[in-house]
């Protein structure tokens, strides 16, 4: 199903003349025209060709993550919504988690960062979880340290049956390396028995775990260790803070409103280019993780040798 931008519900609601049917079979974007603008829920394998057609028709667009089914596909999308003025957004929600957004108030310089986003199996989706899930936190980890990163590696786990079958991964693990010499490790996997959304920034001075689903933050400062006073022991000391979340809008509704504010910037705005020119970083390094766990491993073919 495709939806407009009004509360969610089908765009047909709003529209005199109805869609043609074969919209919804993702083959054109006729009946578009009367639209301001236009928030997307497709088959990922759709985005390309119809955020085409949208955008051909000098609409502003918000798509649903990935941009499209390859990086150059999504190259191509925004370089296409660069010419044309068009503001473009990606649907990277968790970029609105109110839990991060309040953690980029007060983040300072990052070191390391480690992200966890483990789910249950679920049978119905066919792709795999680099797209599906490590892309989310693979594109907080390049905000979060402020860098594209210089280095990017990856390894996938392939499980079920159907996905062996479908050559769509279970599990991805991925390692950034960035200029300033931070760190990232980001997890994502749907053969989890519990539902985990973790983010931890590691600073010099303290740690910062964000939970995604409860939407709360805790600040962990070591101040001190020595030995017990029967010198059989030892003990620490860590101070614990709990911010108070300063945000409190779903993160959809803040995507939403936050699309609705760049369309209001207008065509060739700072705020529509900056949005745009954090679009592509994720998509490249998820692009690099696939082709990085993808490739023959050489100590792979050695072992085999032996």
């Amino acid at each position: 199903m495709s939806y407009s931008l009004c509360m969610g519900k089908p765009i047909n609601d709003f529209l005199s003349t109805p869609i043609p049917t074969e919209v919804w079979h993702y083959t054109n974007v006729t009946g578009f025209e009367g639209i301001l603008s236009s928030g997307r829920v497709w088959a990922t394998e759709a985005h390309h060709t119809l955020a085409q057609q949208v955008m051909a028709l000098g609409k502003p667009l918000l798509v649903e993550k990935p941009l499209a089914a390859t990086y150059e596909q999504s190259a191509d999308l925004v370089a296409e919504s660069e010419r044309l003025g068009l503001p473009l957004v990606c649907g990277l929600v968790e970029r609105f988690n109110p839990a991060v957004l309040t953690a980029r108030q007060f983040v300072g310089e990052v070191v390391h960062i480690h992200a966890v986003r483990h789910s249950p199996f679920v049978p119905r989706i066919r792709t795999g979880v680099a797209t599906d899930l490590l892309i989310h936190d693979v594109d907080l980890a390049i905000r979060f340290a402020g860098q594209i990163p210089s280095s990017v590696k990856g390894t996938f786990g392939f499980f079920h049956d159907s996905s062996r079958r479908n050559g769509s991964e279970d599990s991805a693990d991925t390692t950034m390396s960035f200029p300033s010499g931070a760190l990232a490790t980001v997890s994502a996997s749907r053969i989890s028995q519990r539902k985990v959304r973790q983010l931890s920034l590691l600073e010099i001075d303290r740690l910062i775990e964000i939970d995604m689903l409860r939407r709360d933050i805790t600040i962990y400062r070591h101040i001190d260790d020595s030995a017990s006073t029967d010198g059989i022991g030892y003990k620490q000391s860590t101070v614990i803070e709990i911010p108070a979340i300063t945000q409190s809008a779903e993160p959809l509704a803040a995507q939403l409103n936050h699309f609705l504010d760049l369309l209001e910037a207008g065509a060739g705005s700072p705020e529509v280019k900056a949005e745009r020119d954090t679009i592509l970083p994720a998509h490249k390094a998820i692009d690099t993780v696939t082709s990085s766990a993808t490739k023959p491993n050489p100590l792979t073919a050695v072992l085999g040798q032996e």
